[in-house]
This record gives C-alpha cells, sequence and structure tokens, in this order.
C-alpha cells in the first residue's frame, strides 16, 4: 500500500540470517534487507542468495518487506535488481539517488510490476533534486536520508546536535511533501543512547518526517511512540472533527471549539491524525 504507515525502517545486514529470522518478532513497519553498505563486495553473492531466501521463506508479519540494492552503476547493483524482481519484495529502496532520473532507470527495469521505491538522498546533488527525485514516478512512496554520506559529501563534520543537516533535512520534507508522499529521517548511530535518539525522532517528527531509519530493534519501540498519536492528540482531534461535523449540518462557514475558531489545515491535520490512529488499533471502539 503506497500510503502505508512507515514509523520505522529497520536496516538488517543482507548477510545476517540470526537477525532475518525474527524480523515478524521485531514488529517494524518496514525491513530494509541490505545489500549495499552492510555487506562487504566479496559477501555479496552469497548475500543475494540470503536475500532472497529471507523474502520467500521468512515470517515478516505485518512488517513490508523492503531492500536495499546497491547502486544501478556499480557491478553489483542490476545483480541484486534481478534477484529482487525475482522475489516477493514490495519496497527497493535505491541509494545515493540523485536525480529523477535515477528513479527512472530502475523503474524502466522493474517494469510494471507493482513495486514501491525509496529513493535514498545522501548527497547535496540529490538534496537539491529533492522533489525532482520525489515526483520521477507514482511507485515513488517514500523519501529517505542518509546523513552520514551527505556530510562526507558536502565535508562537514558530523555533530551530535546536526545543525549541519538542518537545510537538508528540511529540503528533503519539503520535497518529499510537495509530491504528496512520506519523508524518512536518518539514523541515530548510537544504539545505547535512548533518551538522544528519543529527542533527535521528536526534531524529526517537527520538521515534518513520517518516519526513522533505525540499526537496531531495539530503537523501534522509542522511535513508533515519538510517531504514534498520543491520546492527548486523538482526543483534541475528535473534537475538531466534531466542531467541523457540527458546523457543515448547521451550515456555518466559521468552525469553532470553545472560544478558539479552527481553520482547514487544523481540520485536515485533525482527521490524518484519526486516521493513522486507527490503523495503529489505537481509538477504542466507539470511537468515529
Amino acid at each position: 500500500m503506497k500510503d502505508r504507515i512507515r514509523r520505522s525502517r529497520l536496516y538488517i545486514p543482507g548477510n545476517n540470517p540470526s537477525i532475518m529470522q525474527n524480523i515478524a518478532v521485531f514488529g517494524a513497519d518496514t525491513v530494509i534487507l541490505d545489500l549495499e553498505d552492510a555487506v562487504a563486495p566479496p559477501e555479496k553473492d552469497a548475500a543475494r542468495i540470503l536475500v532472497k531466501y529471507c523474502l520467500e521463506n521468512v515470517d515478516f508479519g505485518r512488517t513490508e518487506r523492503g531492500v536495499r540494492i546497491n547502486p544501478l552503476n556499480t557491478p553489483f547493483g542490476k545483480k541484486d535488481l534481478d534477484m529482487v524482481l525475482s522475489s516477493n519484495v514490495e519496497l527497493i529502496f535505491l541509494p545515493k539517488t540523485e536525480s529523477a532520473e535515477d528513479v527512472k532507470e530502475l523503474c524502466s527495469l522493474i517494469g510494471d510490476r507493482e513495486i514501491w521505491i525509496s529513493p535514498i538522498i545522501e548527497t547535496a546533488k540529490g538534496v537539491l533534486n529533492a522533489y525532482e527525485i520525489a515526483s520521477a514516478d507514482p511507485r515513488v512512496v517514500m523519501l529517505c536520508f542518509g546523513a552520514e554520506d551527505f556530510t562526507r559529501d558536502i565535508g562537514a563534520e558530523r555533530t551530535r546536535e546536526g545543525k549541519e543537516l538542518f537545510w537538508a533535512r528540511s529540503m528533503i520534507v519539503m520535497g518529499a511533501k510537495a509530491a504528496g508522499i512520506q519523508a524518512s529521517d536518518t539514523v541515530f548511530s548510537d544504539i545505547n543512547d535512548m533518551d538522544g535518539l528519543i529527542q533527535e525522532t521528536r526534531f524529526a517528527k517537527s520538521l515534518g518526517f513520517d518516519g526513522k531509519g533505525l540499526i537496531h530493534p531495539s530503537q523501534i519501540e522509542p522511535v513508533h511512540m515519538v510517531f504514534s498519536p498520543t491520546q492527548e492528540e486523538i482526543e483534541y482531534a475528535r473534537k475538531v472533527v466534531d466542531a467541523l461535523r457540527e458546523a457543515e449540518e448547521k451550515g456555518l462557514g466559521v468552525i469553532a471549539l470553545g472560544r478558539k475558531m479552527i481553520d482547514r489545515p487544523v481540520t485536515e491535520r485533525a482527521k490524518r491524525i484519526l486516521k493513522i490512529a486507527e490503523e495503529l488499533g489505537l481509538l477504542e471502539v466507539n470511537d468515529d
């Protein structure tokens, strides 16, 4: 499904079968079986075979099946894609995406197969072309940010505060939202710092990101917590939607909630919160 919830995208090395067998238990929204950075060149052929086996035999539960292939301009990319296209993958992650042409090349090789695409933006050129990449094909569902390669590309120091990433993050969110798709933030690399993870995830959410990349299963729960509506948000959203319904029934052009006037963007956000809450099973039985 194009607009399914993707709060988490968990990277799993394509050469690690012990982790693969627990995918359904982890409960990530999306899993990325990684054939790129996580696998050294001498191991890529074996990893490709293992990933295919995983896609066809491992229980994913409700988790979306994703694979990060190598870039198509490398000796490994098209071999990865050939394997992926013969499996039951749902989402292909395309690393180092820099232009709409990169996406269109992938789409031409996919043909008319119903497989979603998620470009990973990791360079200055990719950031500048975010909207063109996001709108290159209807099968593009999400833009992902890769901060480590990005900072290396622009010659910046990767800091804990992440001030060097602010503009790039904003551009990726704007490009994705202008194209009507999701945006997923970069990974948080310190698996022992849950407070730092939560803080960075909240910041990403405040910028408009819909989810975040993860490198360890222990990061799933905190990230899901941040990107899931709170009960307070759900209750307020219900009040907004009820006020909208009442105003429409009375033929009123102005929507009031208590002493506050509610404009259309607020009502649309409220509807989205309730939609997400329903999909996550957070609404009570008597909720609309």
